[in-house]
């Protein structure tokens, strides 16, 4: 008798292997896509700081002179509601304007953001690792979830070995062990895998937005306009200043003419 016949594989183990290199393929997308969602945010996180260092603080600026004109004008006009409104509204407007701005003034001036290869690398694998929707409970997923948080902000942050440490610590967590049993096994693997076709068509539908956002559309004007040769927002930056001067004209003029 011949004891190295290899045992025949159930129908159950073949599908768990085909069920496995499907999984397989679909994480690696999952990690890519994840990595491209990230990049998208990450650059219009330094697009957004660069445009309001620039504009932002300009806007900041003339709605601040806008808002004390309205105010003059309620204080003249005490019992017109248009007025009074108009003043609450352009009070909150410059308000608005500048917690926007001054959140962003000590951030590092980035023009553009430049993961190198090794971030790009670190992140995949960290993503691939620990990745929410491939948890198989809730108290699992609540773990990875915190997990890829750290993850997206040593991303955003280029900080490599803060995503080593997090690859690190994860691959010597219980956490990342499985189960055993072939039946079980099939299961986990096939939510899995619907798990990450559900997170695939929501990453799809999250950088649609962006790309379709106000935001992503002035990052392609400026791009296309650096290309020509013009900054874009320092343009934008010369025109309120315009604004600015005439507003600081009219306030001028007001408090010139208001009744002590």
């Amino acid at each position: 008798m011949d004891n190295n016949i290899t045992p025949k594989q159930t129908p159950e183990e073949k599908e768990l292997l085909h069920k496995r290199d499907q999984l397989s393929t679909l994480e690696d997308e999952l990690s890519q896509r994840e990595l491209d969602l990230a990049t998208i945010k990450a650059d219009l996180l330094v697009f957004e700081g660069r445009y309001l260092r620039i504009v932002g603080v300009k806007y900041a600026e003339l709605d601040e002179i806008k808002a004390q004109i309205a105010e003059i004008m309620a204080q003249r006009n005490p019992v017109d509601k248009d007025a009074q409104e108009k003043a609450t509204e352009a009070r909150s407007q410059a308000e608005e304007s500048a917690r926007a701005t001054e959140s962003r003034q000590d951030e590092k001036q980035q023009n553009h953001f430049e993961p190198s290869d090794d971030l790009k690398k670190l992140y995949r694998e960290a993503a691939k690792a620990v990745h929410p929707d491939l948890a198989t409970d809730e108290k699992a997923r609540i773990a990875r979830q915190a997990m890829m948080i750290e993850v997206n902000l040593a991303y955003e942050k280029g900080d490599t070995e803060r995503l080593r440490s997090i690859l690190h610590q994860w691959e010597n967590s219980p956490d990342s062990v499985e189960g055993e049993g072939t039946g079980a096994e099939l299961i986990r693997i096939i939510r899995k895998i619907a798990q990450v076709e559900e997170r695939l068509s929501a990453i799809d539908i999250a950088i649609a937005g962006l790309e379709s956002s106000d935001l992503w559309l002035l990052r392609e004007k400026v791009e296309d306009a650096e290309k020509e040769g013009r900054d874009m927002l320092a343009e934008m930056a010369i025109s309120i200043e315009s604004q600015i001067v005439e507003a600081k004209n009219r306030l001028e003029d007001l408090n010139k003419t208001t009744v002590k």
